[in-house]
This record gives C-alpha cells, sequence and structure tokens, in this order.
C-alpha cells in the first residue's frame, strides 16, 4: 500500500463520473489511467463492469456507498454485510483504499440521521470480511462556517449534530475525512472579494491569519476545515480532498486556459502540503475525469472533465 504521505504522483486520483452519453468503455478508462499515470481513482457507486475493469489493475479505488443505501445498510448489519460481501469482497485483484459511505450528507435528508449507524455497518462488516479498508465519509465546504480567516473555521451547528459522532468515530479508526473542496466556487460566488489568481494557485498578495500566510485559496479552505475538526475533537484527523477541479464552461471564470492552469497547479501544489499542516502531502482525487451532459442544471455541470468521452483530452495535464 501506498505510504499515506507519498510524495510522487501517486498522490493524485481522478473521480470517474458516469453520467456522460456516450461514454467509454470501462476497460478503456481504466487503460487511459494506466496510460497517463494515474494511479487512484473514485467511483460513485459499485459500478460492476468498472469494478471488473479495476481487478489487478494496481489502481486503488475510492468506492462509494450511495446516499439512497444509508437507510437500509444503518437499519440492518446484515444489509451492510451483503453490501460489502456483493461490492468489495466478490472483487478480488481490486485495490480498495477507502469506502465512503455518503458523499455530501446534508441535514435535511434522511441519510443524515443514518450516517454515523451506516459507517459502523459497514466498518463491521469490513472486518467480518477480513478486509483492512478504511471507512469514511465525504463532506463539502458548506459544512462549514467562519471559514475566513481559516483559523475561525468550524461546523455549521445542523452539520455538526450529526457529525460529531462520526468525527469520534474516524478518530477512534484513526481513518481521515474526506473533503470535496471546490475554490471555484468560492470564487464565483465572491467574486468582488476573491481574486481569480488566488483560487489558480497564482502569485497574489497572501491573506495572514495570525502565524499563517495563505497565497491560495485551496489551502485556506483545507485548513479552515482542520480548524473547525480541531474545536470539534478532531484534530488528529488528517483530510483527503476527494473532489477539486475546475469547469471549462458554463459559468463566471470558466474556461480551458483557467482550468489547465487550476489542474496542473494543484498537482503540483499538493506535494507540498499546507500551512497548518506542512511538508505533508495532500492525498487529492481531481474532478474529474470526463465531462457529463447528463448532469445539471446548472450548465456548467456538464464541464468538468478534463477529458472528453472520446478520451481526447481537453487540455495538457501532468500527472506527475
Amino acid at each position: 500500500m501506498a505510504s499515506f504521505f507519498d510524495t510522487t504522483s501517486a498522490q493524485i486520483g481522478v473521480c470517474y463520473g458516469r453520467l456522460g452519453n456516450p461514454r467509454p468503455n470501462p476497460s478503456d478508462v481504466v487503460a487511459l489511467y494506466k496510460q497517463r499515470n494515474i494511479k487512484r481513482m473514485r467511483i460513485y457507486d459499485p459500478d460492476q463492469d468498472t469494478l471488473n475493469a479495476l481487478r489487478n489493475s494496481n489502481i486503488e479505488l475510492i468506492l462509494d456507498v450511495p446516499k439512497t443505501d444509508l437507510e437500509r445498510i444503518a437499519s440492518s448489519q446484515g444489509e451492510a454485510d451483503a453490501w460489502i460481501r456483493n461490492n468489495v469482497k466478490n472483487y478480488e485483484g481490486v485495490r480498495f483504499r477507502y469506502i465512503t459511505v455518503g458523499n455530501e450528507v446534508e441535514p435535511s435528508e434522511p441519510a443524515a440521521r443514518a450516517l454515523f449507524q451506516a459507517m459502523k455497518n459497514i466498518d463491521n462488516a469490513v472486518s467480518r470480511a477480513g478486509l483492512g479498508i478504511k471507512v469514511s465519509t465525504a463532506i463539502d465546504m458548506g459544512a462549514t462556517m467562519d471559514t475566513y480567516p481559516p483559523s475561525h473555521g468550524r461546523f455549521r451547528d445542523d452539520y455538526i449534530s450529526f457529525l460529531q459522532p462520526v468525527i469520534g468515530f474516524l478518530v477512534s479508526k484513526q481513518s481521515p475525512l474526506l473533503l470535496n473542496s471546490y475554490p471555484y466556487f468560492s470564487y464565483k460566488d465572491d467574486m468582488k472579494d476573491i481574486p481569480l489568481e488566488y483560487a489558480l494557485f497564482k502569485p497574489t498578495p497572501p491573506v495572514i491569519d495570525g502565524q499563517y500566510s495563505y497565497h491560495n485559496l485551496f489551502d485556506a479552505q483545507l485548513d479552515a476545515v482542520y480548524a473547525a475538526l480541531e474545536k470539534s475533537g478532531g484534530g488528529s484527523l488528517e483530510v483527503v480532498v476527494s473532489e477539486s477541479g475546475w469547469p471549462t464552461q458554463g459559468g463566471p471564470g470558466t474556461s480551458v486556459e483557467n482550468a489547465m492552469a487550476y489542474v496542473n497547479n494543484l498537482i503540483q501544489h499538493v506535494k507540498s502540503g499546507t500551512p497548518r499542516k506542512p511538508g505533508k502531502a495532500i492525498e487529492t482525487y481531481i474532478f474529474a475525469m470526463f465531462d457529463e451532459n447528463q448532469k445539471g442544471p446548472p450548465e456548467l455541470e456538464k464541464f468538468w472533465g478534463m477529458f472528453l468521452p472520446s478520451q481526447q483530452p481537453k487540455y495538457d495535464v501532468n500527472f506527475n
């Protein structure tokens, strides 16, 4: 297993969303990952064709348990056992890295009440199956507030009500918390105060936060989550960036040029950590491999891919 703080290209994964039509054959997708030296993948549901294509590929995988499954899995250990047996244990030769129970669960959703129990049941199922796979969940920046300056960051009250036991679980298991981090959206929603250069890792006057200096929005967002975790008993946790990217069209600040700048700068930047966590490479997954024309509105949801469905690159990316 690759080291958690490995500073090689293996730190970078890419999310493989499949809501495009046409979409490439999963075996061709796995071949493209290998050709481009992408060592990790995230998928959002246990798609059989993708899992079969990943056998013996040596690509490490984040597999999501969809939100729609959480209540059922929380209700019964047997349901969790069956889910792990059918979607993980049965796929010998696939290198499962994390199982993500729910993606961006919101307080108003039924999945929020089920999340902690579903995570415990999935973790028990992993243990009972004799597998050594970390279990986590993925949040987005919407779970936080007071993120400027980053040291003031904390979780919103409606989120911490269901995330508090999750944080305790992750601490007890020494599992990371997954974060979907999108400087693009923060920039889009506050273009008056956030310079584009600050969002794209380009030279800009730093934001000073006590002893820390921030030269880009990605670090500021990540450290705001670390600050929130410290205030919630999760100061020992590592954060894995399970999604980050930039759209090429469909909204303000979107372009091929900006997406290429963001993604390539991100890949180089995450090798060196944040002001709060210097020297520790940040395990990061780029969103996304392909455009997904079946998503949206809004229109920009269709255009996050680095590649077209034809597998032609939209722009040059150096994954090393």
